[in-house]
């Protein structure tokens, strides 16, 4: 039996794929079954594995539609609904203090891509388990979004992420069938009803509704990956949905640290234990506030206004609020604020940003103390993170070493060697 290629199955469908994955989807042909394989009897796979540390490890490999079965699993395929419910599993596994996924993933289907990111927040809300990723190798398009949905991300060193855009595949047949001496007549009510079928080549009108589909899709994809990474939507649509390799997937903002799955079950580790350090990010060097002073002192660091550290800090982003654009003059210098209230209603935004983001880290700051005495925004940024680096030695000092995570080989490697030998 011949079983239809995955470009013939896919074809007309809204994906969000890299673009070398693309290709090989084009010139995918049809599986002989014979060369499947039947799935393995016996107990069902998890799908996840658990550290010592009780860091569940979510792979989460190759092409991703949005249903799958049998089939698509033996050829190596993710399918959304079962990746959601093995996410669901482990954050509801008592044994499971935090989630690690760990993607090597092209990217796959638009189709039910938004509802699996947003009940992954929201099973990392609701049962309070810091959700980190790794991309390794691969976090492209529809995976980069789901990486996205981690408060904290990795790339390998040759680790690729971005391709945050969307596609439609047509193929035209017509060619084929004229060769082939065949000829299809499609008898349809409604203009729209044969849109992009492969049997005549694309014509205007189905192509601007197939365009306009793409271009909706694409925002809500580009709204979604900047929402969830801190950043503005026309810095990911300034993009152009190009890929990005290690640092410069850093550097772009889509990811946070270069590291491999060892090293961030390392850090993931510490992180539950109590002992993960404030991490210092290239923005936090910040220009000088509109109403602060080189030479202004540091009192939130003093006894008269204390920052006071709770106990259990909830998971938190990785840095401080950015300071807000400036505005420009024509040539492109900053200007401030010319009218004194402005500058004031400015400033106080700030400072209040730096405090609801400070209790998050687990610190209280007294923001009405700080505008009373004249503090600036730089110089209250500056006093919490000194006052993060000071919790994070003292609690070094007195906190065991971190665990280390489990030995042996990769969980993608390891879930790649059981599909293999499904297929055998």
């Amino acid at each position: 039996m011949t079983i239809p290629s995955l470009a013939e199955r896919l074809a007309g469908r809204p994906l969000a794929l890299g673009r070398t994955a693309l290709s090989a989807l084009c010139r995918s042909g049809p599986v002989e079954a014979s060369g499947v394989g039947l799935p393995p009897q016996g107990a069902p796979d998890p799908g996840y594995t658990v550290t010592g540390d009780g860091i569940a490890v979510v792979p989460i490999l190759g092409p991703m539609l949005a249903r799958g079965d049998w089939l698509t699993a033996a050829l190596g395929l993710t399918d959304y609904q079962s990746l959601a419910a093995t996410l669901a599993e482990a954050f509801a596994d008592s044994s499971v203090r935090a989630v690690l996924m760990e993607i090597d993933s092209p990217g796959g289907e638009v189709g039910g891509l938004f509802d699996l990111i947003d009940e992954i927040r929201h099973l990392a809300t609701e049962t309070r388990k810091p959700v980190w990723a790794v991309a390794s190798e691969a976090a492209l398009s529809a995976a980069c979004a789901i990486a996205s949905a981690a408060s904290r991300i990795y790339v390998t060193r040759t680790g690729e992420m971005g391709s945050v855009g969307v596609v439609a595949l047509h193929v035209d047949e017509s060619a084929a069938d004229a060769m082939a001496g065949r000829h299809y007549t499609l008898i349809h009510a409604g203009a729209r009803k044969i849109d992009g079928q492969p049997h005549a080549p694309l014509d205007p009108a189905a192509h601007a509704a197939i365009q306009a589909d793409v271009d909706a899709l694409h925002a809500d994809l580009v709204a979604m990956v900047a929402r969830n990474r801190g950043l503005a939507p026309d810095a990911i649509r300034a993009m152009e949905a190009a890929t990005y390799r290690g640092t410069h997937a850093v550097e772009a903002g889509l990811a946070d640290a270069i590291g491999a799955t060892r090293q961030a079950l390392t850090d993931l580790a510490r992180h539950i234990g109590g002992s993960a350090r404030a991490r210092r990010t290239p923005n936090l060097e910040r220009r000088p506030s509109a109403m602060s002073e080189e030479t202004t002192p540091d009192p939130v660091a003093t006894e008269e206004t204390p920052i006071v550290i709770a106990a259990d800090a909830p998971d938190a982003p990785d840095a401080l609020p950015p300071d807000p654009a400036p505005a420009t003059d024509d040539a492109g210098r900053a200007d401030a604020p010319s009218d004194p209230a402005e500058a004031l209603r400015a400033e106080f935004a700030e400072i209040a940003a730096i405090a609801a983001q400070a209790a998050r880290l687990g610190l209280t700051v007294d923001a009405a103390a700080a505008l009373a005495r004249g503090i600036g925004a730089d110089a209250l940024r500056r006093s919490v993170l000194e006052a993060l680096s000071r919790r994070a030695e003292a609690t070094a000092l007195v906190s065991t070493a971190p665990a280390t995570p489990a030995t042996g080989e990769s969980p993608i490697v390891r879930r790649a060697r059981q599909r293999a030998a499904r297929n055998t």
